[in-house]
């Protein structure tokens, strides 16, 4: 390497430092949420010899993968810098749909077919609003939340899909498994990996990390902010109505009041699992662990004898923690970006 290599590098490699100090905090918490759960679930453990067994850790992988699934596409949605507060409405929607096709019926894989497509669509309408219309996602998707929902209310009624009217085989694929791991949290997994993976290493998904870091930054360097939006948006509706028509397949039981409330356990999943809610920071892993994470308490708080109505102030604590820690990082951050800017501009001087 020739001297004047070596100089032509350096700032380069200045600039490229800020985003590989960015990178190692964000793994750091994905890990800290890791080392969490692990040693959570290892107590538990050696207070109940039995929590662990092959039917609890299928239970727990069971309890954990419908989150899990809402939770990735809640998570890009979120990294784009928006919300989207109506997924809780499109699984129930979603799982009655599935359920009403199966017991007239109809093919399971049409059924979840259905399912992704009317959530997709669903999702397309808050894409439409926000990026086209370029109305704040919180007030559309708090919007469609309620208009889903009631229109779920109307149609569906005092009906409910039980398990008595499903194929036997769709209930087998929400309750079997090879080994301790069930088909939904296989189905999860590829799921995952897939979008982490579309996230990392294609431009349009790196394009979501931009769009939440600064949008109007992003419209100046030729990001098209509305496709991706409509796209983040669609993805997330499309996951959530999957997720709807595995929620049928675990419980085999569906009616006009499932789903409700899980918009906010969604969220507090995403941003305890290190996603920057002001967009532009984390990872669906990190969303996923935080959906283990909060799933896995419900578990594991009856299992040493602690009462159950202490799960939802525990989850608030977690998110309060959860945000704060954010804030801490970002500021944290930002210092040292303009240290180094500081550095930067002395050595230019100098």
């Amino acid at each position: 390497m020739t001297a004047s290599t070596t100089a032509a590098e350096q700032p380069l490699l200045a600039a490229e430092a800020p985003r590989a100090l960015l990178d190692r905090v964000l793994r750091m918490r994905e890990l800290a949420i890791l080392v969490v759960l692990a040693v959570m679930l290892v107590a538990t453990q050696i207070d109940n010899t039995s929590f662990l067994s092959q039917q609890g850790i299928k239970d727990l992988l069971l309890n954990g993968t419908i989150l899990v699934l809402v939770a990735v596409g809640e998570a890009v949605v979120v990294i784009t810098g928006n919300v989207d507060l109506s997924v809780g409405s499109v699984l129930g929607v979603t799982a009655f749909a599935a359920g009403d096709l199966l017991r007239h019926g109809g093919n399971p894989v049409l059924a979840i077919g259905l399912a992704v497509v009317l959530g997709a669509g669903f999702g397309a309408f808050n894409g439409i609003l926000v990026g086209l219309g370029q109305v704040p996602s919180l007030v559309v998707t708090l919007g469609t939340l309620y208009i889903i929902r009631a229109l779920d209310s109307i149609w569906v009624g005092s009906r409910e899909v039980t398990a008595s009217l499903l194929p036997s085989g769709y209930k087998s694929f929400g309750h079997n498994g090879i080994w301790a791991i069930p088909y939904l949290a296989l189905l999860a997994v590829v799921v995952l990996v897939a979008v982490g993976y579309f996230l990392r290493n294609y431009r349009s998904g790196r394009e979501c990390y931009a769009l939440g870091s600064h949008a109007q930054a992003a419209a100046l360097a030729g990001v098209p902010v509305r496709r991706r939006v409509l796209g983040a948006f669609i993805l997330c509706g499309a996951l959530a109505g999957l997720a709807g028509a595995l929620y049928l397949a675990r419980f085999s039981y569906a009616d006009a009041g499932t789903g409700t409330g899980y918009e906010l356990t969604v969220v507090s999943a995403v941003v305890v699992g290190g996603v920057g809610f002001t967009g532009g920071s984390g990872s669906v892993y990190g969303a996923a662990l935080g959906a283990l994470l909060l799933t896995s308490i419900n578990s594991v708080l009856p299992a040493i004898g602690v009462s159950s109505v202490w799960i939802e102030a525990i989850d608030g604590v977690l998110l309060l923690l959860a945000i704060s820690v954010d804030r801490v990082v970002a500021l944290r951050i930002a210092g040292l970006l303009r240290s180094r800017a500081r550095q930067v501009r002395s050595g230019t001087d100098g």
